[in-house]
């Protein structure tokens, strides 16, 4: 993986992502979890069918607020042709766009513009600490075949700044994120339904990725991990060295669907739980990429004390993903 190149789109490639997470606080210090991800995905019918009618590029956006006071996740969708000059992907650097939705790069940092019906809010993301390779030269195995895989680097402990509009009240925030930017030919394996995604910047200034692809009975198919730690080493972690024991389901009142929200896990040498910061963190993408998923902010408690704080994201609990496919 070679950078400044990696940073743009790759168009190659018939999937790819954006995706930044964090925890915000406002200025009375009450906690705020956030999500957007930019989605590129290449039509299949491209490739068999190519016409002036041809969608071509399809991109997608999601954004979430995740606010306890309200209990719920505040949503926000969006989805647009590219060839149509509604949306793109700057294949140069991180430029992703639809209609007035961006995320974009300016320098080290990133700046995020989102405005959905009773959410809305610009923040810009400042790098601290180098881009994380999610696997040897940024190769990121998804299964036993090698050719489930994608190239993924990380931008873990972006300081962030910026405001929030909920549902029509405006709010200074600042907090910490986490940036993956994801690309991938053959992503989901034919044995898998899904993923459990988990993401932490560690209290200590170490940044830890866990994920799982999951069988349709729960068992793992395939698991990894990568923890850089405080010192700025990075250790690529097997599945045979890592447990993930759901401890807490919850039950969607919209959709019925049910999601392990709380965990036990032994990644390595590292043992922690994870707590949500609130259990109804599901997302029903299905006006833009189709999906429906459980995306949330989390802490990793060791004991009695915080040991990170980031995002879980579990996919496919209501069937198959078909995302990309």
């Amino acid at each position: 993986m070679q950078f400044p190149n990696a940073l743009g789109s790759h168009p190659d490639f018939p999937i790819e992502w954006w995706y930044v997470t964090g925890w915000l606080h406002n200025a009375s210090g009450k906690p705020l979890g956030f999500q957007v991800t930019f989605f590129r995905v290449r039509a299949p019918e491209v490739w068999a069918n190519p016409s002036a009618f041809n969608p071509g590029e399809l991109l997608f956006a999601e954004a979430a607020l995740s606010d306890p006071r309200i209990g719920h996740l505040l949503t926000a969708q969006r989805a647009a042709r590219a060839d149509l000059g509604l949306a793109g992907a700057d294949r140069n650097h991180t430029d992703v766009w639809i209609r007035h939705w961006y995320l974009r790069q300016q320098g080290r940092a990133y700046e995020a513009h989102i405005d959905g019906k009773g959410i809305r809010y610009r923040l810009r993301f400042t790098t601290t600490q180098p881009a994380l390779l999610e696997g040897l030269q940024g190769i990121s195995r998804k299964g036993p075949d090698p050719k489930n895989a994608s190239y993924y680097y990380s931008l873990p402990h972006l300081k962030v700044s910026g405001t929030v509009d909920i549902k029509g009240r405006r709010e200074p925030v600042s907090g910490e994120a986490w940036l993956d930017h994801e690309w991938s030919a053959a992503y989901l394996p034919k044995q898998a339904v899904g993923w459990d995604w988990l993401g932490v910047n560690l209290k200590d200034g170490g940044a830890l990725m866990v994920f799982m692809m999951r069988r349709a009975d729960g068992a793992p198919l395939w698991l990894a991990a990568t923890e850089r730690n405080a010192q700025g080493q990075v250790h690529y972690i097997p599945g045979k060295d890592i447990r993930m024991q759901p401890t807490g389901w919850w039950r969607s009142p919209q959709t019925g669907i049910r999601y392990p929200v709380r965990w036990q896990m032994q990644v390595g040498n590292l043992h922690f739980a994870i707590v949500p910061l609130m259990d109804n963190q599901e997302f029903d993408a299905s006006r833009s990429s189709g999906t429906v998923y459980w995306e949330g902010a989390v802490r990793a408690v060791t004991g009695r004390q915080t040991a990170g704080r980031g995002y879980l994201e579990l996919t496919g609990y209501g069937g198959r993903l078909a995302l990309g496919q």
